[in-house]
């Protein structure tokens, strides 16, 4: 396992690791640190809280560690991206030559809400190869599906074995073709029931009334208003940039609201739309990044009738 110091200025190094036990969590995450520390390297450990604290526990001294918690910086994918971003700017600033974080995805975002979060790690290593950047990521194969596993593999440059052996992913897929790939699109228990609106290429003033008008849910006005903002800002962009009809769907329920928006073309040209900023106004980027941090989960769908973009509030 390469743990020392790496001389290059920049670039990401990007690893996973799968793990049975606390035990080998502990047996791969606690000598990846302890490299770090010893190679003077900014080091951080973003795991849940039980997990951080069973790393600190492990190491001599752990006051040079920054222990951020999983929540804190894995509220949503495009979110996490920007605090990560801006994370790692302030360390290097702060003269960091090199960064190393060892850190996983929250439970939250191993069951229906993964495939954005396969998103993130597909996209991630585009996005952080600007900072000189190792990281390692855990995954506990007794809470994570196999299925999950699979885009693991597919995301991940490099594997590190239970051992500690860095290895070659044979299996990694490049960002822009794993991103742009199609995915099968697990339904929302909601959409098992009619849509309480449908409507046929409607204005994005017509699309805001639609989901104020349905709302069913009980949810925070403030989170509602989000979605009627990210409602709007996809349908604009369906209606500029895809293929009529622009079909609107609203279902709404308590502690639930689910609106897809459908169209017939092939879908966005940017592989990293929503996860990135995309500061031309003409390509609708900023809107998506915008929607990315404000719905509680987003879903893109690609198949032989066109795309789909679904936005949830409440339980994904």
């Amino acid at each position: 396992m390469r743990t020392g110091a790496d001389s290059r200025p920049r670039g990401y190094d990007h690893a996973a690791v799968h793990y049975r036990s606390h035990d080998e969590l502990l047996a791969v995450a606690v000598p990846f640190v302890r490299a770090g520390l010893d190679a003077g390297e900014a080091t951080v450990v973003s795991l849940e809280r039980h997990k951080a604290e069973l790393v600190r526990e492990a190491l001599p001294d752990a006051s040079d560690v920054v222990f951020p918690t999983s929540d804190d910086l894995y509220a949503r994918p495009a979110v996490a991206i920007k605090s990560y971003r801006g994370l790692m700017a302030d360390l290097v600033a702060g003269g960091a030559r090199r960064i190393r974080i060892f850190g996983e995805v929250p439970p939250s975002g191993l069951g229906a809400g993964w495939d954005w979060w396969a998103r993130y790690e597909a996209a991630v290593n585009h996005v952080f190869d600007e900072f000189p950047l190792r990281s390692m990521c855990g995954y506990d194969t007794r809470t994570t599906p196999r299925r999950i596993l699979d885009d693991v593999a597919a995301t991940h440059p490099f594997v590190v074995t239970a051992d500690g052996r860095r290895l070659v992913n044979e299996r990694y897929v490049d960002p822009p073709s794993f991103l742009t790939a199609p995915r099968p699109v697990v339904d929302h228990p909601l959409q098992r029931t009619p849509p309480l609106l449908e409507l046929v290429d409607p204005t994005p003033a017509a699309a805001r009334r639609g989901v104020l008008d349905h709302d069913r849910t009980g949810l925070p006005r403030a989170e509602v208003e989000d979605l009627v903002l990210s409602v709007s800002e996809v349908v604009a962009n369906a209606l500029r940039h895809g293929r009529p009809p622009v079909r609107l769907r609203v279902w709404s329920a308590p502690r639930q609201f689910v609106v897809t928006v459908h169209d017939t073309g092939a879908g966005l040209d940017d592989p990293f739309a929503g996860l990135l900023p995309a500061w031309d106004r003409t390509t609708g980027g900023l809107g998506l990044w915008l929607v990315h941090q404000l719905c509680h989960h987003v879903t893109f769908g690609r198949d032989e009738g066109g795309f789909t973009i679904r936005l949830t509030l409440g339980v994904a």
